[in-house]
């Protein structure tokens, strides 16, 4: 989530009384008589302290000595965000200049530096989760750490780990790792690791439940959706990889927007409290997703830390639920000081504990605009203007990185008569837009809201810039001596076919964060199903009708069904390069033309029909009343559901095909001759 995000949902927020929260019972039956049968969150208090972990004890220590000096303007500063668009950042916290610590900046994205320039696009998450490699997930996490703290950013919003992928529609399963709880958990301990090993704070967001894009908002006309999730079900699949990612280390968890049990996740003290801080014993900061915020007394006592933007009651006027409300609750005592000292000691030891103390740069970009100057506040009604873009290069040789996973995330389904790796002089005719450029430019569409061109990430606050992008049409191009190219997705009338041509056809399936609609898809994936978009399907069939030998290239978010075409005898083979970031061609051709074998597994299931997953992980719709989203399936999501109900999937999780051959042949055992031994008595 981030500034247009926020946007979307600024117009419809009305600000919400602060009053605490009543105790025992009282609270109880209150939560109790929202949430569905048999699915509550009880009441958790007070909220755990800080600092008793021996890992962060000196940072701990540190901050209690700071904090124990600062007044309450200082500590109220750091809890609370300046605003939508008041600085540079998608969301900067107050300062307190006294101690030497800076408005701290917090941005996106889990996949490169958002709305800025001369940064590394790399690979989204689901892209490096098909690498199954912890080597390549550390990697990308200590070069987007360095790029981040390049640009000055103290706070990285990512790795996502939720939504995990239990909606095959859901519109942000492509920024995790993964339809599995272990391979999410893996890459985002993988990825922590990294980033916060360059000193920059690393968020492992959306805690927790926020599995559909819709919906999941609260306004004044309608309550964001409710995850009504049984305990066993949230502790050994939803909680599982933040559980790895607490255990990694990470300094912040942003809650996500949506309800678990009716209770909304900034200020449900049973997540927050009690399964988060005290369970997991979780030691750095909670923030909000930007204007998450529901409450002030409630979330403070449920265990929020941080509220971003900031001014969440009615944003771009001022008006918050913490910032001076907060030190109101604490003067009138509705608050205690314990929990506020809490709240900053957590901020401001996890600052310590990234060193961030020391030779840490302040922000040289602006996610505002591209140019080189102007206001410094843009969400003030009068801005003081002066230079907001330095143009620093933090690319360094990362596009090495970021070549090397989305070519070994590449992963192939098939390979019929071994037709792949190509020979560079093999006669190829290439086919769809996918293969090819953004017709409107390079970046030309905000936040990556369109599918133009080679699909190289999806859309929303989880994208970069491309500071570039090698398309698989100049890749291939480059390397065959023999490929024409039909950048459209309506099979020309007018192609020749010649007895040893292949075709190369490209299709794709999108998705992304709900601030956005593209082509009738509101984040989540609800025209398009999980369909090839443009036309994918005809075209790959048109093209099996022509030529004698197809292979299939596949850019997608998630799941695709392909059942119209994958059994065609001439479909020969079938590629999914999930979502390759900057280097989409290049990576490409390394394993089309064999200077690498393919190394990439499925990490999700693809189905023979939608109708193969239960019933109850559809995207629910129903305005004006707070949807139910009741986890029915339990455990068996993707391809625990698959076989536990044994279902044959077209390709299961893990699938991925290599260039290697190899037989079986009936063992032997050879009876080596050996001395013989005469016992002594």
């Amino acid at each position: 989530m981030c500034v247009l995000s926020a946007l979307a949902l600024a117009a419809s927020l009305v600000p919400l009384a602060l009053s605490a929260p009543t105790s025992g019972s009282g609270l109880s039956a209150q939560v109790e008589s929202r949430a569905a049968a048999g699915y509550s969150s009880p009441p958790y208090y007070p909220a755990p302290n800080g600092g008793w972990l021996s890992s962060w004890a000196d940072a701990y220590e540190k901050a209690q000595r700071v904090v124990r000096n600062m007044t309450l303007a200082e500590k109220v500063n750091l809890t609370t965000g300046t605003g939508l668009f008041m600085g540079p950042c998608a969301g900067q916290t107050g300062s307190a200049l006294r101690f030497g610590i800076p408005n701290l900046c917090l941005h996106d994205s889990p996949l490169g530096v958002r709305n800025s320039d001369h940064n590394t696009a790399f690979p989204a998450g689901i892209t490096v989760g098909a690498t199954f490699d912890k080597d390549l997930m550390y990697d990308r996490g200590v070069e987007l750490g360095e790029e981040f703290r390049g640009k000055g950013i103290n706070v990285l919003l990512g790795p996502s780990v939720g939504p995990i992928g239990r909606k095959p529609r859901g519109g942000r399963n492509w920024e995790g790792f993964g339809a599995d709880p272990s391979l999410q958990a893996i890459g985002a301990a993988e990825t922590i690791k990294g980033i916060q090993s360059r000193g920059v704070i690393a968020t492992i967001k959306h805690y927790i439940g926020n599995e559909q894009e819709m919906y999941r908002m609260s306004s004044p006309v309608q309550t964001g959706y409710s995850s009504n999730i049984d305990d066993r079900t949230l502790h050994e699949l939803y909680l599982w990889p933040f559980a790895e990612g607490v255990r990694a280390g990470v300094g912040a968890v942003m809650a996500a927007y949506n309800d678990v049990n009716s209770s909304a996740c900034s200020q449900n003290s049973k997540l927050l409290n009690d399964i988060l801080k005290d369970e997991l014993g979780f030691q750095g900061f909670v923030m909000t997703d930007w204007l998450g915020q529901y409450g002030g007394v409630s979330s403070a006592l449920a265990g929020l830390d941080m509220a971003m933007p900031g001014d969440g009651a009615i944003p771009l006027l001022g008006t918050a639920y913490w910032g001076s409300e907060l030190s109101r609750s604490i003067l009138n005592g509705i608050v205690p000081v314990s929990r506020l000292n809490d709240m900053v000691t957590r901020i401001v030891a996890t600052w310590y504990k990234m060193g961030q103390d020391g030779d840490y740069p302040l922000p040289n970009f602006s996610s505002n605009t591209q140019d080189a100057t102007g206001p410094l506040y843009p969400g003030a009604l009068i801005s003081p203007s002066g230079v907001v873009n330095q143009y620093v290069n933090v690319q360094a040789d990362h596009n090495i990185t970021a070549r090397a996973i989305a070519r070994d995330a590449i992963t192939l389904l098939k390979n019929d008569d071994n037709i792949l790796p190509l020979k560079t002089s093999d006669s190829l005719k290439v086919f769809g837009t996918d293969a090819g450029p953004n017709p409107d430019g390079l970046n030309s569409c905000a936040d990556m809201g369109c599918n133009k061109g080679v699909l190289t990430m999806g859309w929303g606050s989880g994208t970069s810039r491309l500071p570039y992008l090698v398309t698989p049409q100049e890749a291939i191009g480059n390397i065959s001596s023999n490929a024409t190219f039909y950048i459209t997705d309506n099979f020309p009338s007018n192609v020749a076919v010649s007895a040893g041509d292949i075709a190369v056809v490209f299709i794709n399936a999108d998705s992304g964060e709900n601030y956005i609609t593209v082509e009738g898809n509101p984040g989540d994936r609800t025209a398009a199903g999980l369909n090839a978009w443009h036309n994918g399907d005809k075209l790959v069939k048109d093209a099996a009708a022509k030529f004698s030998k197809v292979v299939v290239v596949i850019h997608t978010v998630g799941p695709i069904l392909m059942e119209e075409w994958v059994d065609l005898p001439s479909v020969k083979a079938v590629l999914v390069a999930h979502l390759p970031g900057q280097e989409a061609g290049w990576s490409l051709t390394d394993i089309l033309f064999g200077d690498y074998s393919p190394s990439g597994h499925l990490p999700y299931t693809i189905p023979r029909s939608e109708s193969d997953y239960p019933s109850s992980v559809g995207l629910l719709s129903q305005p004006l009343v707070q949807i139910q989203d009741t986890y029915t399936e339990g455990l068996y999501i993707d391809y625990r559901h698959f076989l536990k109900a044994n279902i044959t999937p077209r390709y299961p999780f893990g699938h991925g095909l290599s260039y290697t051959t190899f037989s079986f042949s009936q063992p032997t055992l050879p009876i080596p001759n050996l001395p013989h031994h005469n016992p002594k008595h």
